[in-house]
């Protein structure tokens, strides 16, 4: 994902604009895996092979939600870790 896509990102659940945006790996202004977070809302949205996934709560994927986190629990805060929506650790 393009750094330049957060001055158009918004939630899909509630319109809240500006997100949050963590970065765990990062090259020339490009997050290929990372997290885009809803401070209004707490909704997180992984970034994963540089695509952000931005799906409603009934659309996405727990497993693969779940596996993300886990495997990258060390690089991102408690706030995504431990509360946030739709589901984690």
């Amino acid at each position: 994902m393009n750094k330049t896509m957060m001055d158009i990102l918004a939630c899909p659940i509630d319109k809240n604009h500006p997100l949050e945006l963590y970065e765990i790996k990062e090259k020339n202004n490009v997050v290929s895996e990372g997290v885009l977070f809803c401070p209004k809302c707490s909704r997180f949205y992984p970034i994963i092979e540089e695509i952000p996934i931005m799906l409603p709560d009934e659309l996405r994927n727990k497993e693969q939600e779940i596996e993300f986190l886990t495997n990258n629990k060390k690089n991102l805060p408690e706030k995504i870790i431990t509360m946030a929506n739709p589901w984690h650790l």
